[in-house]
């Protein structure tokens, strides 16, 4: 379906039951809102239109933001046969007809945009089907996806078609489509401005579900003002777009996570909140916490690891929604702590020299020796008991004998691990590193 639309058509004798965002249905570039910086005249698909030249391309974006519209008119300045298709819908066969009749439009001297709807619904089979017709200029291929083509397309489509964004229509474009209705149903001011507003923060950048929901309203109204209760009291609020599995899920929980890593508690109790409401697994929400821990704050604030799994606990014992609280405790006390990474990058870099070095034996005063053979090969020879040494620490090297004593942890100057730097520079001078 499409998504952005025109002013000049008009209900059918007899009543147009369609809705309203196919009634308003774009009929040029010119009347898409919320795009231009891909359909402006110095913008990429706004340069393929004027020198009509167009090549396959992806359109990746959110339901409700032009897609389908945008694919028809592309067709239609180009001189193109617009060719249709749903991935939800297709199956081999459908394709293959699709094909043929291109075939047919190029026996007839015509060109093809080839619109698949959804392509990511495709599996990679049918995908790579694509390939020869593409190649072959039999059709030009026209994709729209919700998810992101990186994940859900073939790397082989994508090297032959261009990936063009979309954006969630904004403030301004959506009162563009809003001011349509309203003169669509000859209702000019219809909404009050909190109405107005109400109404356009219920669709969460979605055209098309702003103007399905307004064509409603507008076709009962009986030419009073439409207030905000009354749009509340009609409506109910767009679902979250949020998939367990998909892009929704890895772009949120990046965002929790690099809000807490900005120490912005504020962010992050907002991006919490966003994958509570969508239906995210809680635990999945606790073991992030708890590796968040690990990897951000460390050393710097000791007892953050044991917060995160107390919060995890608390989840487990009470379920949703006391068991929610202790997550955003959870989580404003990581965003508040001092951050280091250093335990991790220290890991990371003690992972690469295992790998490289992980034949060589443990030093041989760090061996111990229960036969008097062993004895005779120096295993133990001058190992001391650390706790009897003054100070605690002999200055015995943990390392293979011929490492030498590399430096893998950089404690940071920030929270409880500033104190830890000066001990461990004292005690790699005892070692001689």
């Amino acid at each position: 379906m499409s998504d952005l639309f025109s002013t000049d058509e008009k209900p059918m004798a007899g009543g147009d039951f369609r809705p309203l965002s196919e009634v308003l249905r774009p009929k040029s570039i010119a009347e898409v809102v919320g795009q231009d910086h891909l359909l402006s005249d110095d913008a990429p698909l706004g340069q393929m239109l004027l020198q009509k030249r167009l090549s396959s391309l992806i359109l990746w974006g959110p339901a409700g933001v032009g897609k389908t519209t945008i694919a028809r008119l592309l067709a239609q300045t180009t001189g193109m046969e617009f060719l249709p298709l749903s991935a939800v819908f297709s199956g081999v066969g459908d394709l293959k007809k699709a094909f043929e009749q291109a075939e047919k439009y190029k026996q007839m001297g015509r060109k093809t945009l080839l619109f698949v709807d959804e392509i990511h619904r495709f599996n990679r089979a049918q995908q790579d089907g694509f390939l020869p017709y593409v190649e072959s200029g039999l059709v030009t291929l026209v994709g729209a996806t919700t998810e992101n083509p990186s994940f859900e397309l073939n790397s082989a489509l994508l090297s032959r078609a261009r990936v063009f964004v979309l954006n969630a229509l904004d403030e301004v474009a959506l009162n563009q489509l809003l001011d349509r209705a309203e003169v669509h149903f000859n209702q000019e001011n219809a909404f009050e401005n909190d109405a107005r507003a109400t109404l356009i923060a219920l669709c969460d950048g979605d055209g098309r579900y702003l103007l399905n929901l307004a064509g409603e309203i507008l076709a009962l109204n009986k030419g009073d003002k439409i207030t905000a209760p009354q749009v509340l009291k009609f409506a109910q609020k767009k679902p979250q777009a949020y998939d367990k599995n998909k892009d929704e899920h890895y772009n949120l929980i990046s965002a929790l996570h690099k809000s807490v890593r900005a120490s912005d508690p504020d962010a992050a109790l907002y991006w919490l909140a966003r994958m509570l409401n969508g239906g995210e697994d809680p635990m999945f929400i606790a073991r992030r916490v708890i590796r968040m821990a690990s990897e951000d704050i460390g050393l710097a604030e000791p007892h953050a690891l044991s917060v995160c799994i107390a919060a995890k606990e608390a989840y487990h014992h009470l379920g949703t929604p006391e068991g929610e609280l202790a997550l955003a405790q959870a989580v404003v006390h990581l965003a508040c702590s001092p951050k280091s990474n250093a335990v991790y990058t220290a890991f990371k870099s003690a992972q690469v020299l295992a790998k490289q070095t992980q034949n060589e034996m443990p030093p041989k005063h760090f061996l111990n020796a229960p036969t008097k053979m062993m004895k005779e090969l120096g295993y133990g020879k001058d190992y001391q008991y650390d706790p009897d040494v003054v100070g605690g620490v002999s200055g015995l090297s943990g390392f293979p004998e011929r490492m030498g004593q590399p430096k893998l942890y950089a404690p940071k100057d920030t929270g409880a691990e500033a104190r830890i730097l000066p001990k461990l520079e004292a005690w790699r001078k005892l070692r001689g590193g």
